[in-house]
């Protein structure tokens, strides 16, 4: 077998561990809270809550979209705003259904290299990701002085900790130059700085200028206020009656959650941080669980929109090729 035919069975098997491993979670947070309650929390449910998230997460699609044209205006590339949407709901797609809360990133960045320089797709990919972790970081910790009243110690402790190491290492990685001194020493290929691919990468994560991370900052201000209102309508579609401060304080922890790349979509490893998270309020572990899996449910929907988008694009693209085949 070829070194690529390898690679890819080991991908195929690492796919269906971490999908093992999030199913198998899920079921044993299910099995020791009761599948039966669980259930019941869900179908009394109220579905025009939910779908009232479901559209405000195809809102959330359209609005990272321009937060990501900027990023990319930035390094003087101009890529149709319809292209870069349609990239985000295909990335919706690869999110929800492969492992970790990066699968649509890598996907997006591939895509995108169709038309603009890899270094510049797969640098404004992560600044665009990394804008957003900073701004739902810097909401958390701003609400955490309204909050620590009803908060457990150790709530606090993990936010402060994740929250504002977040903070630090992002604005490091977006000011550049003490990285670059830190790496200058390193061979060319590991450096980030010169002309290897990590430094020219970096040059694009950096060159993207103070001013287009600003904005990027505030779009994603109003994404993240999207989400968190996304995350208080599930909650408030299976009854958790909580105030929306401490949806601000749970969200950066959820969505950190997320990127652990152990499950599929987050299955089970989302399912058990809100039940740890939303516990120490009161509220039961089926309502919570009920929480989690509306949230899942949302997402998955909207990513199904961007699978269902991907596949017609494809059919588009075989359709031209036969019709190429044929003139030709």
């Amino acid at each position: 077998m070829s070194g690529v035919g390898v690679r890819m069975q080991r991908k195929v098997w690492v796919g269906g561990v971490r999908a093992l491993i999030g199913v198998g979670a899920l079921a044993l947070l299910l099995w020791k809270i009761g599948v039966g309650e669980t259930v019941a929390v869900l179908r009394a449910a109220d579905l025009h809550l939910l779908g009232v998230a479901f559209l405000l997460f195809l809102l959330s699609l359209v609005i990272r979209a321009g937060r990501w044209a900027v990023l990319l205006r930035a390094l003087g590339l101009r890529v149709p705003f319809g292209r870069l949407t349609y990239l985000y709901f295909v990335g919706a797609f690869f999110n929800s259904f492969l492992p970790s809360g990066f699968g649509g990133d890598v996907v997006r960045a591939l895509e995108l290299t169709q038309d603009a320089p890899a270094t510049a797709a797969v640098g404004t990919v992560l600044v665009d990701r990394m804008t957003g972790l900073l701004v739902l970081m810097a909401l958390g910790l701003g609400a955490l002085p309204f909050s620590v009243a009803y908060l457990a110690p150790g709530l606090v402790w993990s936010l402060v900790a994740v929250a504002g190491g977040g903070l630090v290492v992002g604005v490091l990685l977006l000011e550049g130059r003490l990285l670059r001194r830190l790496t200058a020493w390193l061979p060319g290929r590991f450096s980030l700085e010169g002309s290897g691919f990590l430094g020219r990468l970096y040059a694009a994560v950096t060159g993207c200028g103070w001013r287009a991370v600003g904005q990027a900052l505030a779009i994603s201000l109003l994404f993240n206020v999207v989400n968190i209102l996304i995350n208080f309508l599930c909650g408030r579609a299976v009854g958790i009656d909580l105030p929306l401060g401490y949806f601000f304080i749970t969200a950066p922890l959820i969505s950190i959650s997320l990127m652990i790349p152990v499950s599929i979509g987050g299955v089970g490893v989302r399912d058990w941080t809100v039940v740890a998270l939303f516990g120490p309020m009161g509220v039961s572990s089926n309502t919570a669980a009920s929480m989690s899996l509306s949230m899942y449910a949302v997402s998955a929907a909207a990513g199904l929109v961007g699978g269902a988008m991907y596949a017609l694009e494809g059919l588009r693209a075989l359709r031209r090729r036969e019709r190429g085949k044929r003139a030709a």
